[in-house]
């Protein structure tokens, strides 16, 4: 018998959780670029929390345990910043990221002032680049940030996101 992820809206509860969980799963992350000093993994408890009320987050929960996490919010040009979209080591390749993705697209996109949605990562980090691209984004810039690590900004126009049977929020999974 399996149990139930569900996605809901994070909780000012949810925050240590929720860093715990950007610790571990920015691990691979730094060691790919030899950068054990990330923001994700240097952010405080408190810069979290500020970071929570300033924007939108969501949690997936299997029972009482936060797997996984997504947050962003609407800069004043309408731009809906997406990041640090992250899911436990043991569920990824469920398809939870992508759940997550969806979420948080569409929960930006019921707001009217939301015209594209825009996100980072490393240009090795190839299972991030795959799963943005097969939900529509494309590649708009990049910045190298040091030898070992280039920024890629990828975007989708708001207009672009339309749900479909991936943005359920409860699936079962074999626990």
């Amino acid at each position: 018998m399996g149990m139930s992820v569900t996605i809901s809206a994070a909780t000012a509860e949810d925050a240590e959780q929720i860093l715990k969980l950007q610790y571990l799963c920015y691990q691979s992350e730094a060691e790919l670029y030899g950068d054990y000093r990330m923001e994700p993994l240097t952010q405080t408890l408190g810069d979290l929390r500020a970071e929570l009320d300033r924007g939108h987050a969501l949690v997936a929960r299997l029972g009482d345990e936060v797997i996984a996490s997504v947050r962003g919010e609407v800069d004043g040009e309408g731009t809906a910043l997406i990041g640090k979209l992250i899911v436990h080591p043991r569920m990824q390749r469920h398809g939870l990221g992508g759940r997550l993705l969806d979420a948080i697209e569409a929960h930006f996109a019921g707001e009217p002032a939301t015209r594209r949605f825009q996100l980072l990562t490393g240009h090795r980090s190839e299972r991030n680049l795959r799963l943005y691209r097969s939900h529509g984004y494309a590649s708009v810039s990049t910045r190298v940030m040091s030898p070992k690590l280039t920024l890629v900004t990828m975007e989708k126009d708001a207009g672009a996101a339309v749900p479909s049977a991936r943005t359920s929020a409860t699936f079962v999974t074999s626990a």
